[in-house]
């Protein structure tokens, strides 16, 4: 009888950074539970400041008052959980907190604006006017990019942008916000100007001291 063929040995993929330098995790590998736990908290931190800001600037230009300012916050609050989990079992799967988007600032500013409300006199009657006129283009707004994306015909137009073209709009959106954000901040300069410090700091120095250490 010949002998047994020798068993192969099973390959072993490598390890992340062994195939990207610049990458510490991808999708099959998610990191330790201690470090996974503060990257949430970390997303969570940054997801609450736009679910308070957006409200913040919008609601007082509806005619709402500090009570409906909290409950458009709990409102997208709750909505951001649903979202998170959503995405979470059936969506990307990434681990990322879904929040507010200062995308839809512009469009629901032009919808306060709108001639239609500037007649009612009532502040509460002309917010919850201005709040169905927003609901209902939301609503609208998003049906059309369900359709763009189950489509496909977002797989073709992404092809024809670049991080060039995306870095404007990226940047004129939040340019539009410093109106809002740098009085605030002169207001209470001994609290601001730290964050700014700190945000700086934070995202310049201690990735570059992350990177030579994993390194």
């Amino acid at each position: 009888m010949a002998a047994p063929a020798p068993k192969q040995e099973e390959l072993q993929p490598h390890a992340v950074r062994d195939q990207l330098p610049s990458v510490s995790y991808c999708l099959t590998s998610p990191p330790p539970w201690p470090e996974a736990v503060l990257l949430g908290f970390q997303h969570y931190l940054v997801m609450l400041g736009t679910t308070v800001i957006i409200p913040t600037a919008l609601v007082p230009q509806m005619g709402g008052g500090n009570e409906e300012k909290a409950r458009v916050v709990q409102t997208l609050l709750f909505v951001a959980g649903i979202n998170t989990l959503i995405q979470s079992f059936l969506g990307t799967r990434l681990p990322a907190v879904m929040g507010g988007s200062y995308t839809f600032v512009a469009p629901t500013i032009s919808i306060i604006l709108a001639g239609r409300y500037s007649g009612i006199a009532d502040p509460h009657e002309k917010f919850v006017r201005i709040m169905r006129g927003t609901q209902g283009a939301l609503i609208v707004a998003s049906t059309l990019q369900i359709i763009i994306g189950f489509s496909g015909l977002w797989r073709i137009v992404v092809r024809l942008l670049s991080p060039l073209s995306a870095a404007p709009l990226v940047a004129l959106v939040g340019f539009g916000l410093y109106e809002l954000g740098f009085p605030s901040v002169a207001k209470c300069v001994e609290i601001g100007l730290p964050q700014i410090l700190l945000l700086v700091a934070l995202s310049q120095v201690v990735g570059c001291i992350r990177n030579s250490y994993c390194v």
